[in-house]
C-alpha cells in the first residue's frame, strides 16, 4: 500500500509546481509507506507528481513515479491489482515489454493499450494518477467500491492538487469548515457526495475517473453496481456459486512478497476469512484480535474459539480507556475529518499489533452490505410495512392526533410507522441517524443552520439512481454507497497509520456483483440475517460462531464518558471555545449532556460532537496540541 500526490497547472498559468510542495505533499503520508519515496517534475513546470511506498509485491523493482519505455505515460498509484498476472500475459501477447514483476507496469501498459477504458479489465483496489505527457492530460481514477481513497481540490485558477489523504493538500490548501457538508456528517456514519468537512476538497467517488486538461476537469462514472434482472437458481445454486466466488476472492488476496494474516473478530465475517485462508494457505495463518479491559464488551472468547478450532498463531490486545481517549487526537488526525466510528480506535491498535508480525492482512469489510447482515434492515422493513396498512387503514385525523401526541418524544416512540411517514427517508435514514432532522434542528445554531444544506438531498438522489424497486436491495446500495465508505476509510486510515495493508475479500467486485443479482430471501430469510453466508459456513466454522447474533464491535465509550472520563464531556462539548464558535446550540448541548449522565443512550451523538470539536480545534484553528487528552 501506498500514498500518491500530485499538482498540475494549465500551460498559460503564470504558477508552477515548486518541488519543496511536492516533497512536502508526498512526506505528509511517510506512514503509507515508509519502505520507499519518489517524485516527478515536468520539464515545464506545470506538472508533479510524488510517492510514498510501502513495499508488497516485487520488493526492489517497484519503485514510483513510474515511466513507460519512452516516458510518455508516469504513473503514481495506490492498491493491488490481483489480476495482474493474467493482465500481463494478454499485454505482452500484444507486444508489450515489462521490466518489472509489480502490478503497476500492468496499469501503464493497460493505458497505452486501452485508454480510461483500462479499468474495465481491473480487478482490485486501487487510486492512480497518470501524466499522458502526449495529450497533457492527468487521468486519476479510484477502484469500483471505493476501498483506497482519493482527494483532490480544483482551484479558481484551473489548478489541480490531489492526494490519498487530505492532510497533504493542507500543505499548498488553507483548510476552511465547509457547512454544506457538515449536517450530512452529522447525521450519517459516512457521506452521501464528493463534499468533505473541508471547502473545496472532495473525495473522487468510488468507480469513478477524472480527467484534467488545460484547467478544465471532467469527473465521470464508470461502474455502477446493478441490482437488475435477478439470476434464477435454486437454493444449492446460490451457495455453491458464492463459496467458489469467496474462495477466489481469498485465494487471490494471498498475493504476497511479505508476511500477511488477518483480523479476526469471532464473528461470522472474519470466520469464514479464517476457514478459507486456512484453506488456500496450506499452511499456519496469523490472526490478531483486540479486545477491552471491560468484561461486558470483551469478545475476545469468540475470537479464541476460532483460533483453536483452525490452529492459527493468535496474537490479542487489550485496550483501556486511557489508551482510547489518549489516542484519539492522533487518530483523528491520521483520518482527516472527524472519527465517526468508536471501533476506528481499537482498530489501531490491533494494526499496530499485527504490524509487528506482518505486512498484510486481510478484514471482513463488505459482507453486511451485500448479504444484509445489518438488524436495522429486518427493521426498517417491518416499519415499512406496517406504515402502509396503518396509513390505509387508520383515518387521516387519527393518524395525525397520535403524531402529534408522539412527535416531541426523544424515546423509541417517535422512531416507529405511528410518527414517521412510510417511506425509507424516514423510516430508514432519518430512523437510524445519529443527529436526525428533529435533533439537528435542536442542534445547530440559528446562524449555523443558514449555512447548512439538507443532510437527506444526497441520500434522496442515491435512492433514484439505485434504479431498483426491491426495499432491501434500496437499503444495501445505499448503504453501500454511504456507510460502507466510511467503514473502508476507517480501515485504510487506521492500518495505514499502522504502515500495513489491508485487504476486504467479501468485496471483490465479482462478487459483490452476483450478491446482487441474487433475490432478498436469499440474504435475510425468517428474520435470519446473512442467511446465505451461514448456510455457506454450516460445515466450516465452529456452531457457537455460525449461531451468535451480529454484535457490531461494542466500545464501552458510554461507561467511559460517564465516569473517570466525563471532563471530556466539559471541554469538547460545554465549553465556552466550543459555545463561542456559533455552530452548536448551548441549550441543547446541556440538555443532550443531562440526558446522556442521566442514563440516556446518546454516546454515539456525544461521541460525535467531541471528535467533531477535536478535529476543528487540529484542522481548522492549526492547534493540535490542545487536542491531547490525559
Amino acid at each position: 500500500m501506498c500514498g500518491i500526490v500530485g499538482m498540475a497547472y494549465p500551460r498559460f498559468s503564470r504558477d508552477e509546481v515548486k518541488l519543496e510542495a511536492v516533497r512536502r505533499m508526498r512526506d505528509k503520508l511517510s506512514h503509507r509507506g515508509p519502505d520507499d519515496k519518489g517524485e516527478f517534475i515536468e520539464l515545464d513546470g506545470k506538472v508533479g507528481l510524488g510517492h510514498r511506498r510501502l513495499s508488497i509485491v516485487d520488493i526492489e523493482g517497484g519503485h514510483q513515479p513510474m515511466f513507460n519505455e519512452d516516458s510518455s505515460i508516469i504513473l503514481v498509484y495506490n492498491g493491488e491489482i490481483y489480476n495482474h498476472t493474467d493482465l500481463r500475459q494478454e499485454l505482452e501477447r500484444k507486444s508489450h515489454s515489462y521490466r518489472t514483476r509489480c502490478d503497476t507496469e500492468t496499469i501503464i501498459h493497460l493505458y497505452e493499450e486501452y485508454g480510461t477504458e483500462c479499468l474495465k479489465h481491473l480487478r482490485g483496489m486501487f487510486a492512480f494518477a497518470i501524466w499522458d505527457r502526449n495529450l497533457k492530460r492527468v487521468f486519476l481514477a479510484r477502484d469500483r467500491l471505493g476501498v483506497k481513497p482519493l482527494y483532490y481540490f480544483h482551484g479558481e485558477n484551473g489548478s489541480l492538487f490531489f492526494a490519498s489523504e487530505i492532510k497533504s493538500l493542507l500543505e499548498v490548501i488553507k483548510p476552511q469548515l465547509n457547512y454544506s457538508s457538515l449536517a450530512e456528517r452529522m447525521a450519517n456514519h459516512g457521506a452521501c457526495s464528493d463534499e468533505t468537512l473541508f471547502n473545496g476538497i472532495k473525495l473522487l467517488l468510488p468507480g469513478h475517473f477524472l480527467l484534467w486538461q488545460d484547467g478544465k476537469i471532467l469527473v465521470q462514472k464508470y461502474w455502477d453496481l446493478s441490482f437488475e434482472p435477478k439470476t434464477i437458481g435454486d437454493d444449492s445454486f446460490f451457495v455453491e456459486n458464492w463459496l467458489e466466488l469467496f474462495r477466489q476472492s481469498v485465494r487471490i488476496r494471498l498475493m504476497s512478497d511479505v508476511p500477511l494474516g488477518m483480523f479476526l473478530s469471532g464473528g461470522i465475517d472474519s470466520s469464514a476469512i479464517c476457514a478459507m485462508m486456512t484453506e488456500e494457505a496450506g499452511e499456519q495463518i496469523k490472526t490478531f484480535s483486540v479486545g477491552f479491559d471491560d468484561d461486558e464488551s470483551n469478545e475476545l472468547q469468540f475470537a479464541r474459539i476460532v483460533a483453536k478450532h483452525f490452529q492459527t498463531d493468535h496474537h490479542e490486545i487489550i485496550v483501556t480507556g486511557e489508551d482510547f481517549f489518549s489516542s484519539l487526537p492522533k487518530l483523528i488526525w491520521q483520518n482527516d475529518e472527524p472519527i465517526s466510528f468508536e471501533a476506528c480506535i481499537p482498530l489501531y491498535f490491533v494494526a499496530c499489533l499485527a504490524s509487528k508480525h506482518v505486512k498484510v492482512v486481510l478484514t471482513g469489510e463488505g459482507s453486511d452490505e451485500t448479504l444484509a447482515g445489518y438488524a436495522r434492515y429486518v427493521k426498517a422493513i417491518k416499519l415499512i410495512e406496517y406504515g402502509k396498512r396503518y396509513e390505509s387503514l387508520l383515518p387521516l385525523k387519527f393518524r395525525q392526533f397520535i403524531r402529534l401526541l408522539l412527535e416531541n418524544s426523544d424515546g423509541k416512540l417517535s422512531r416507529t410507522f405511528l410518527v414517521r411517514k412510510a417511506n425509507i427517508e424516514e423510516l430508514f435514514f432519518d430512523n437510524f441517524a445519529v443527529f436526525n432532522r428533529k435533533s439537528q434542528d435542536k442542534l445547530f445554531t440559528k446562524k449555523a443552520k443558514e449555512k447548512l444544506q439538507d443532510a437527506y438531498f444526497h441520500q434522496k438522489r442515491l435512492l433514484e439512481a439505485s434504479e431498483v424497486g426491491n426495499i432491501l436491495d434500496k437499503l444495501l446500495y445505499v448503504d453501500m454507497k454511504t456507510y460502507l465508505q466510511e467503514l473502508l476509510m476507517k480501515q485504510d486510515k487506521m492500518s495505514m497509520a499502522a504502515s500495513i495493508e489491508s485487504r476486504e475479500p467479501f468485496l471483490d467486485h465479482n462478487l459483490v456483483e452476483f450478491c446482487a443479482k441474487m433475490p432478498a430471501e436469499l440474504k435475510i430469510r425468517s428474520g435470519t440475517t446473512k442467511w446465505l453466508l451461514r448456510q455457506a459456513m454450516k460445515k466450516k466454522i465452529p456452531e457457537e460462531i455460525l449461531s451468535r447474533p451480529k454484535m457490531g464491535f461494542p466500545v464501552p465509550v458510554n461507561k467511559w464518558l460517564r465516569t473517570r472520563f466525563k471532563k471530556l464531556i466539559d471541554e469538547y462539548v460545554l465549553s465556552e471555545r466550543v459555545i463561542s464558535r456559533g455552530v452548536f446550540n448551548k441549550e441543547y448541548l446541556e440538555y443532550l449532556t443531562r440526558r446522556f449522565l442521566s442514563g440516556a443512550d446518546d454516546s454515539s451523538k456525544i461521541f460525535r460532537l467531541i471528535s467533531f470539536e477535536i478535529w476543528y480545534r487540529q484542522f481548522i484553528e492549526n492547534d493540535y496540541v490542545a487536542g491531547k487528552i490525559h
